[in-house]
């Protein structure tokens, strides 16, 4: 019996990580958060069902929807990343396959909330 740490210590996340549960409360925090945002972001949706462009624009336009749905946006991505990065690494079993999974999925996050922001300012800003 080489670990000495208590289990309170263990849960505490001082393991060779030294990141512990940050993950975890990390996952649940976005979690939370998508819940108000993702109400409202499906009345938005239902609200804007059927309207023509100048209608979305106007709507987009309006800073509280253009801010809830950049939030939106960024706080599922890091929620979608924080979920993928911890099925890798419960997974795949090979460390350089992981680092590669791990990769890929941060720059596919960053390309899919890099180009819905862009898609969501150009609508708001009508360019």
């Amino acid at each position: 019996m080489t670990d000495m740490r208590t289990p309170l210590g263990k849960v505490r996340g001082f393991g060779s990580a030294k990141e512990g549960t940050g993950d975890f409360w990390r996952t649940r925090i976005t979690s939370v958060a998508l819940i108000p945002l993702a109400i409202y972001f499906i009345i938005l949706v239902i609200s804007l069902n059927g309207a023509n462009y100048q209608e979305v624009h106007a709507s987009l336009s309006h800073p509280v929807n253009a801010l809830v749905l950049a939030l939106f946006i960024l706080i599922s991505l890091v929620h979608m990343r924080l979920g993928m990065q911890e099925i890798i690494q419960d997974y795949i079993q090979g460390e350089g396959l992981k680092v590669s999974l791990l990769m890929l999925s941060t720059f596919f996050c960053v390309i899919v909330g890099v180009a819905s922001l862009f898609a969501l300012l150009k609508l708001a800003f009508g360019g």
